[in-house]
């Protein structure tokens, strides 16, 4: 079963605090959005694999470490799109696939519309960006599309994360793991995460 990983960073935390609050403002969410990303990024990426070198100094030579798997960011549209600046801001050699589906507010279950993705990703570690977690369907979904096309080492970066979500995801894939900045308890009738942050891709790009 792939890991569960859930922030307890101060940091992380008080960025969660803003964004949950309802009079935080587009530019605002969208900045906070990116830069808890960022943080974890770089947790996610403790276990890359690297590679020794030498470099030369205006001193002497150093022995150094470079990381040697290529990265690949895919942000399910529209909402994951906020979290791709984070990514590239630690990692801005990394390339961009995007996964366009959207929930049927019936069924719940994800439509797809659109999938694209660069010719490495069977190499590259992928990072899968998504703000929430919450039945895991649209997730599946995703990455049965991105296992499809030939990924092989995929993790799911979320802001929030709920038990439904987290449970599909994990009974679907073993090899999956997943780091997320928040975990909340419960979702209501409509799907959402409570008590969650609202529709993350309207708060971010000012729709209703």
């Amino acid at each position: 079963m792939g890991k569960l990983f859930i922030s307890e960073h101060p940091l992380i935390q008080h960025k969660i605090a803003m964004l949950r609050d309802k009079n935080t403002n587009t530019k605002e969410f969208k900045e906070l959005i990116s830069e808890i990303t960022m943080l974890l990024t770089y947790e996610a990426t403790r276990d890359l694999p690297t590679s020794e070198s030498e470099v030369e100094t205006p001193v002497a030579t150093a022995k150094c470490v470079n990381i040697t798997k290529d990265i690949v960011a895919v942000p399910i549209l529209r909402a994951g799109l906020g979290m791709v600046d984070g990514v590239h801001n630690l990692l801005p050699a990394s390339k961009v696939g995007h996964i366009g589906l959207y929930r049927d507010p019936d069924t719940l279950t994800p439509v797809e519309y659109y999938c694209k993705v660069p010719e490495n990703v069977s190499d590259a570690r992928v990072f899968l960006l998504d703000p929430m977690l919450a039945t895991g369907k649209t997730a599946e979904a995703a990455i049965e599309f991105l296992k499809e096309r030939g990924a092989k080492d995929i993790t799911m970066l979320c802001i929030l994360a709920a038990p439904d979500g987290v449970k599909t995801v994990q009974k679907a894939f073993e090899d999956v793991d997943i780091y997320a900045a928040a975990y909340d308890t419960a979702l209501n009738d409509k799907g959402y995460i409570v008590p969650g942050l609202g529709d993350a891709g309207d708060r971010m790009f000012g729709t209703k």
